[in-house]
Formats: C-alpha cells, structure tokens, sequence
C-alpha cells in the first residue's frame, strides 16, 4: 500500500538548553542554574545572586578617564556619532543589513510611524528562483566536546563574516571564498546584532577551549571586530575587584559597545576607551541592553522574588537616563523587541506556557518613559519568542515598522492532509489593537518576519517537505505579498535548509540574497551526515 508522503514542517529539533529555560509549577523557587548538555544559543549562566530592595539608580559609574572624555566631547559625539548613525543606514533600514545574530525572525526596527504600504528597496527580480552561492562546512568539533557555539553573522557591502570555532571568518558574499580570519582563544558566546555605521561590531568570547577538565571557561571577554579590515580592534573585561565577570550580552549603539550580566552592566566606546562600569555597592544593575538606534537598559532592583524591572533610554556614551518605565513588580524578565520605537517583551507570571517569554509586548514612549499601550499576545496563538533570561535583546520571528508590531500566528492546521499553516498580523503601537490584515503563508508553508524594508515585511516561508524555502515582501499596509526569493527543491539542499529553520538558526536577507548558518555545531554525525555551518542562495 502506498504510504503518504511525511507531515510537512517537521523541523529538527534544537539542542538541549537552547531557547528559554522551561520550569515547573514554581519557577521563581530557585536561582538559574547552568545548562546542562550541548549549549545552546550563549554562555552557560552562573546562578544569579539575589538583591536586596532599593529604587532605581538613574546614573552608572564613569570612571575617571571617561569623564574627562564625556565632558569634553559629549555633545560632539552625540551629535556626530548620532548624525553618522542615522545617515549612514542603509535605505532606512538602520542596520538590519548587517547583522545576523538576533535577527533569527528579526527584532529589526523599521519606520516609526505612517500608515505603511510606502514601497521597499527590495524588488522582485525578473527571476525569483535562486541557486546556491556557496555553502560552508561545519567546523570540527574538539574531542572533549559535544558541542560549540558558533553564534554571530554579519553582512557588509564586501564581507559575508561568520563565527567559527574560536574564530570570526570573512568571506566573499557571493563567491564564499575566504577573505579574512579574525583566530581567538576560545569560542564566541554571544555576538551584537548590531553595527556602527563604519562596520564595526562587538562579541563576547571565552578566554580558552574547552576541555575535558574544563569544560566551560566563562564568557568574560569583550572585543570588538572590524567587518570591513578583518581585525580585532581591542579586548577588554569587566571587573568586580579583581575578578572577570561573566557577561550575558553585548549590543552596539551608535559608537558604544555595551554589556550586561548579573554583575552589572558596563559600556566602552568603539575605540575600547571605557564609559561606564558596575559599582560594588550598587544594588540594582543593568541585567543587559539593547541596541541600534537607540540603547536601553533593562535595569534589576530587588530580590529574586520580589524583583523590580526598570526599562532605560540611556545616553550612550554618558550613561544618564533620558527616560524610564517601571514594570510591574515581580515580572523577572524582560526583552528588548525594538530601541525606536521601544517595545518590550515579557513573560508576566508565566502565564504564556509555551517557553516563548512572551505572554505580553509593552510599547513605550522613549521620551516621556510613558506605556503607550500593552498588547496580549497569548503563547498558544503567537509565535514569537524571546530568550529575555540573560540575551535581552535576542528575539525571533517578528518586526517592528510603520508603528506596528508584525507576529506570526502559530501554526495551524490547512487544508490539506498533512498540511500545517500559519500568518502574520500587525498590532498598532498607539493603541494595541490588531489592525485587520493579515498576511497568509499559503497552504504547507509556514511564515516569519525577518526585518523591515522601509514600509514592508521581509519575511522568510518554511516549506512544505518536497520544495524550498521562500523569501517575500509584504506590503506594511495592505499586506500584499511579493516573492523576491524561492530556493531549489533538491532533496540535498532541502536538508541543509530544513536543518536553519528561523526558530534556532541565524538568517540574513539583503540585495537579492539570503544567507543562512547555525549557533552551534556538534560532534561528526554517526550516519556520515554532511553537516553545513552556513548556506547563501542569490537571484544574482
């Protein structure tokens, strides 16, 4: 009897600790304790101390020579630094061209406001099928490990850059041949998703490799990297006496490198000149920021369970607080959807129950610190997740333009036996009402966003098993689709592109070509499986 074909969009399942930490019926009973098995997506965590209660501090430590710098160029570079920044986008897309960590489903900010619909940069090509580029094998893994993270890819004019093991790679955006190599000692555990305006961007990595005594060294190294030169620009740690921190994040806005950890948080200029830093005797601290437009710290008061959140637009380079919106009391987490205009995402009491982190997304006003609105987005009706333990600002499969925010449905049944569909709809940012249009993914397909092109959606298709992926453009008014992109239906790569779905992969979409890679590579598989680091397909 002839069997049916196998239930489309089935996707491999991510490694163990990957995404946001489950819990029981009480989760806030103990601390976060360090993943167990394969890491996922950042450094394993220490548990995190408790605080005692205190009001928000308005101010961070400068030390002495980032004072002399600040009063005597602060309005210099913030009108230079700001200036450069913003002009320098690509077509109005901030930095969303270059960067491809965190932007797995994108957080990227578009437009602020308008009713959408104002047309994109990204046109249809006379072709819409595409052809592999080039693909890049998997690094080796060590012997004494199961796995490595190899998170952070970045896209410039000239330079395709992707984390290795223990180092940063440059390629050839269309031909993947190897252009730069930035060695390191040991592994990158996180990476900015954002860029200044020259290509320079920031990552956090382990002072060694593992080994089998040790497996993990800390992430307590900050550097920052030229995309363009190929070069590591300086490196520095953060300190609490003489001891290194262990640092969560890392994001880049205009000119400044910031960090966060349950330490604290601290920020150094893009030349490593050092802005601010934990004091000893602070009790609350920036868990984390984010970046791009603006910078906004995600400040902790309080005990563990009784704790204080705190949502900062901060000067970059001072540190001052220019607004503040508290949380209610007792939400643990929070994310950083967007910088301009400041959406945050969080997960109140749990009640979301699928591990996304988000039950709800608060739009702010960055000038006044004021909520706007507070929009529901139930976990077993949406699909955007956000890892808001410790990443701040790493969420995926949604967008931020027109003054919207643009989610995927969850996943739902079609019409055809075996078929699973899903949408995307926007919400309004003024009013938090859902605006009416929706964007289907079509029957076998699933739909994500990925980033904003000025007033469009540029979305990523999952596809039924038997074809590839596709690459569209949604009108950000009307929700009218364009196909800019559809990838071959070889089984061959079909596999490669199955295993980089948007939930747990890093995708990068620009000018015509979609660029594809892991977070983490493991152990040679048993079966003799080709395992692929990255994937590049062009209509070009």
């Amino acid at each position: 009897m002839t069997q049916p074909p196998p239930p489309p969009n089935q996707p491999p399942q991510p490694p163990p600790g990957y995404g946001y930490p489950q819990a029981g019926p009480n989760p806030y009973a103990q601390q976060p304790q360090p993943p167990q098995g394969p890491p996922g997506y950042g450094c394993p965590q220490q548990p995190q101390p408790a605080y005692p209660t205190q009001p928000p501090t308005p101010t961070r430590k400068l030390n002495a020579q980032a004072v002399i710098i600040v009063s005597a160029v602060a309005a210099i570079a913030l009108i230079i630094g700001g200036g450069v920044w913003y002009s320098s986008s690509k077509d109005g897309r901030s930095d969303a061209k270059n960067t491809g960590s965190g932007t797995t489903g994108g957080t990227t900010e578009g437009t602020t406001g308008g009713s959408g619909g104002s047309g994109g940069t990204d046109k249809a090509p006379a072709n819409t099928a595409s052809k592999v580029l080039f693909q890049l094998p998997e690094p080796a893994v060590g012997a004494d490990e199961n796995s490595v993270t190899v998170v952070g890819s970045w896209l410039t004019d000239t330079v395709y850059a992707k984390s290795g093991r223990a180092e940063i790679v440059g390629y050839d955006p269309v031909k993947g041949t190897k252009l730069w190599t930035v060695p390191l000692p040991g592994p990158v555990c996180a990476a900015s998703r954002h860029t200044t305006a020259d290509d320079k961007t920031a990552i956090l990595y382990e002072p060694a490799n593992p080994t089998k005594d040790k497996p993990y060294n800390g992430c307590s190294q900050v550097a920052a990297i030229d995309l363009v030169a190929g070069k590591k620009l300086w490196t520095r740690t953060v300190k609490s006496g003489d001891q290194a921190i262990n640092l969560d994040n890392v994001t880049v806005s205009a000119n400044t490198v910031a960090v966060g950890s349950t330490s604290g948080g601290a920020a150094f200029d893009i030349t490593g000149k050092s802005l601010w830093a934990p004091k000893p005797t602070d009790s609350c601290y920036d868990a984390g920021y984010g970046g791009g437009e603006k910078l906004v710290a995600v400040r902790k008061c309080g005990a563990y369970d009784a704790r204080q959140l705190n949502i900062q637009t901060i000067d970059p380079v001072s540190g001052k607080v220019l607004s503040e919106y508290a949380m209610a009391k007792g939400i643990e987490y929070a994310s950083i959807v967007s910088t301009n205009p400041l959406v945050v995402a969080a997960d109140i009491n749990r009640s979301a129950g699928d591990g996304s982190g988000i039950s709800d997304f608060f739009s702010i006003d960055n000038k006044t610190g004021q909520l706007r609105t507070k929009i529901s987005a139930p976990g077993d009706r949406y699909a955007a997740t956000c890892k808001g333990v410790t990443k701040i600002e790493y969420c995926t499969q949604l967008a931020v333009g027109n003054d919207r925010l643009y989610l995927p449905t969850e996943e739902h049944d079609g019409t055809g036996e075996y078929s699973r569909t899903n949408e995307i709809v926007a919400f309004d940012l003024a009013t938090g009402r859902q605006d009416g249009g929706r964007a289907d993914a079509g029957e076998g397909y699933t739909i994500a966003p990925l980033t904003m092109d000025d007033g469009n959606v540029i979305a990523y298709k999952s596809p039924p098993y038997d074809k590839g992926g596709q690459i569209v453009s949604i009108d950000g008014g009307s929700f009218e689709q364009t196909k800019l992109m559809e990838n071959p239906a070889t089984k061959s790569v079909r596999q490669v592109e199955s295993s980089m779905r948007p939930e747990y992969a890093e995708l990068i979409y620009a000018d015509g070509r979609l660029y594809m890679s892991q977070v983490y590579a493991r152990k040679p598989s048993t079966t003799g499986e080709t395992r692929y680091l990255a994937i590049a397909y062009g209509t070009k």
